[in-house]
């Protein structure tokens, strides 16, 4: 029995929070939210959320077994993007793009 959670418009580049995503495919959860501790990158503190609220999902369930749980699959989708300017030199300007992303975890039981 799966449980899923989502994380939506969260102001982190999809590339960016794929890096970290890959390292916890096909981990179980316990192991998962461990090694996430230790990444010191700012899409770790994301997923950690994003995962503590599926576990907290599949609580819900009786007939989910929550010892046995890993993670399934997790997909970091691009979210809407921020058009800013910044002023350059001789009244040019150059445009930035503030990405978001939508983060998404399911787990399993094995």
């Amino acid at each position: 029995m799966e449980s899923k959670a989502v994380a939506k418009y969260v102001r982190i580049a999809p590339t960016k929070a794929r890096l970290v995503a890959e390292l916890i495919k096909g981990k179980r959860v316990d192991a998962a939210l461990t090694l996430l501790k230790f990444v010191p990158k700012k899409g770790a503190r994301l997923l950690i959320k994003v995962v503590h609220s599926a576990l907290a999902n599949a609580e819900q369930n009786p007939n989910i077994d929550v010892d046995t749980l890993y993670v399934k699959r997790v997909f970091v989708d691009g979210g809407p993007t921020m058009k800013r300017w910044r002023p350059r030199a001789m009244g040019r300007a150059n445009r930035i793009l503030k990405r978001s992303s939508h983060i998404t975890v399911i787990l399993d039981e094995a």
